[in-house]
């Protein structure tokens, strides 16, 4: 009985380490998504983007001669869940590389408890808290969306722009919320703006108004509202009800047409906020809409779609420059393909990449979000949308980088 036990062990080891050497070149991408949870509306269309980013490199013939596969795991916009998913991802899917997580929440406790272990590069494409230009992951953890260090600024020059002066905030009680608010804060205030109270809040309450009237004491003449959707539609509903506040500004998690059509357009016109967005002349950024309304139609306002799809052409390139889909080799190549002065490729030249990889050229990918150059920690530079809200649609008044 023991030999048999023993006999079966082997021939299921053997049967492994076959499959594994039969998998050894195939590009294994693991999506870090909320298909459930408070970012769940950014989960689906960023998943959208990751898809359309695979089947166009699978379409040109693959990563070194192989398609790639994508494993999803569902992040829930749950610290947790995230990881746990994460660690399904790398230990029983084997993926090579993390496209996610969204929420910096999230993407965090991965690059810590996971992909620094495991030693697998991993791209966010949403995640903007400032902690993570610090983080201490191994060089493991990229975003191709700059840092809220950046968003803060933009943000503080679209309020003063649209007659703003004095504002409260109120934010999300996670390394996004307070990065944001903090970044927020000192732009507005070093430009003549002056921030009257702030606050975080607890996600998943049924209440807020005590957090409404502590930040709207003195008057201030709207809201910051820092967080994401589920959250914010019951922020701005008991605000509206409450008599706390009627104006709001919102930054990149709650650019949603969920949040219009759950308070009315009649309520939700005349807000503004701030998005990462490439700018309109940007070719990958054209090419990106085209292929996105003919993949999946019309292409929504949410943000970071484009960015999820620059991730994986990232690591793709990556794999194919390094020759191998080593994760290692995937992390030690990412910045050699983004960045100048290597010959320009943009989104949907996969084929001709691989033709000037082939030839030991070297290449620039700029992508559907705009530049991703990764720098020495990472990080992106980045452009961003003034947005505003009319007749219930979510319009962009301008693209711009904000001033240093």
């Amino acid at each position: 009985m023991i030999g048999k036990v023993r006999t079966v062990g082997v021939a299921a080891a053997l049967s492994l380490a076959v499959s594994g050497a039969a998998m050894a070149d195939e590009l294994r991408i693991g999506a870090l998504v909320p298909t459930t949870g408070d970012l769940q509306v950014y989960g689906e269309t960023s998943l959208n983007g990751i898809r359309l980013a695979v089947d166009e490199i699978n379409a040109a013939g693959g990563v070194l001669g192989e398609p790639i596969t994508l494993r999803t795991g569902d992040t829930q916009t749950s610290p947790q869940a995230g990881v746990d998913a994460a660690q399904r991802l790398a230990t029983v899917d084997g993926v090579h590389a993390f496209v996610g997580a969204l929420s910096s929440g999230v993407t965090i406790p991965v690059a810590q408890s996971v992909s620094r272990v495991e030693q697998i590069p991993q791209i966010s494409g949403a995640s903007t808290s400032p902690v993570i230009t610090e983080l201490d992951d191994d060089d493991f953890l990229f975003r191709t969306v700059p840092s809220d260090a950046f968003q803060g600024v933009a943000l503080a020059e679209i309020a003063l722009e649209e007659g703003y002066d004095n504002l409260a905030v109120l934010y999300i009680n996670n390394d996004y919320g307070l990065g944001l608010a903090e970044s927020f804060a000192e732009a507005f205030e070093a430009r003549g703006g002056t921030v009257a109270n702030s606050a975080s809040y607890e996600p998943g309450q049924s209440s807020y108004r005590g957090e409404l009237r502590r930040v709207g004491r003195g008057d201030p003449q709207g809201l910051v509202l820092i967080g994401y959707p589920e959250n914010g539609q019951t922020i701005v509903r008991q605000s509206l009800e409450g008599g706390f506040f009627e104006q709001f500004v919102f930054t990149d998690g709650l650019r949603s047409p969920e949040m219009i059509a759950a308070i009315g357009a009649e309520f939700m016109d005349g807000t503004i906020g701030s998005a990462p967005r490439a700018m309109d002349d940007n070719p990958g950024a054209e090419y990106f809409r085209d292929a996105y309304r003919e993949a999946h139609g019309e292409v929504p306002p949410q943000p970071f779609m484009d960015s999820a799809y620059d991730a994986v052409y990232l690591i793709a390139l990556a794999a194919e420059r390094a020759g191998s889909v080593d994760r290692t080799a995937i992390r030690d190549n990412l910045r050699a393909v983004a960045a100048p002065p290597g010959e320009p490729v943009y989104p949907g030249e996969w084929s001709r990449a691989v033709e000037l990889l082939a030839a030991g050229e070297d290449i620039n990918y700029e992508g559907a979000s705009g530049s991703v150059d990764l720098d020495e920690v990472g990080d992106v530079p980045g452009t961003f949308a003034h947005w505003r809200v009319e007749n219930g649609e979510i319009v962009d008044v301008r693209v711009f980088a904000p001033e240093e």
